[in-house]
């Protein structure tokens, strides 16, 4: 368990942090950029579950909230995952994504995709403030999915890392659909309709 007494350490001071296994790098390192945009989908998903869940009162959806209440749990995990190098110092029982959080995640996108109005276009973000904020969402993990991929070139990471951000993306896609009246609410590409 963390145990935080104190906010700030001055370590960061000259553009560095640490990582998982004691190493320091530069802030602007790929491996902490990744981490840093996951913690920020995280921050996304945070605003879409005030929309979803609103005093979780009349019109909200309880089990949207609860399924990003679990992202948002499987996001610091994530975060834990990626702070520690694989292969590196204290790499040997730290925190991973598991296969079994890709697979909830496959679970949740099939259910509710059942429910859903088949699409025969792209859909614009929008419709409900509440889909249109899980689209904000799903934008930040789609570039955290590129970061870690980028990463993963470079260096080894967790597959399943990878995995989950890609289906983390998909499912705040579903949800946000979910979210418009289970699609009859989606806004509708045009191509060309402006020219």
């Amino acid at each position: 368990m963390v145990r935080l007494t104190r906010i700030y350490t001055r370590g960061g001071d000259k553009g560095e942090t640490s990582l998982g296994g004691g190493s320091r790098v530069p802030k602007h390192a790929l491996r902490v950029a990744a981490y840093g945009t996951v913690d920020e989908a995280n921050a996304a998903i945070g605003i879409a579950r005030l929309h979803v869940g609103i005093g979780l009162g009349a019109g909200a959806d309880a089990e949207a909230d609860a399924m990003l209440g679990r992202v948002q749990n499987d996001l610091f995990d994530l975060g834990a995952d990626l702070c520690t190098p694989e292969g590196g110092r204290r790499s040997a029982g730290a925190l991973r994504i598991s296969a079994a959080q890709v697979d909830r995640l496959e679970h949740e996108i099939d259910a509710m995709n059942a429910s859903l109005r088949p699409l025969d276009s792209f859909i614009l973000p929008g419709g409900s403030p509440t889909a249109a904020y899980l689209h904000l969402a799903r934008t930040v993990a789609r570039r955290a999915e590129r970061l870690v991929g980028q990463l993963a070139q470079a260096e080894p990471v967790n597959p399943e890392a990878l995995k989950y951000l890609n289906r983390l993306s998909d499912h705040l896609f579903v949800l946000g659909r979910r979210a418009n009246d289970n699609g009859a609410r989606d806004v509708l590409w045009v191509p060309g309709a402006n020219r």
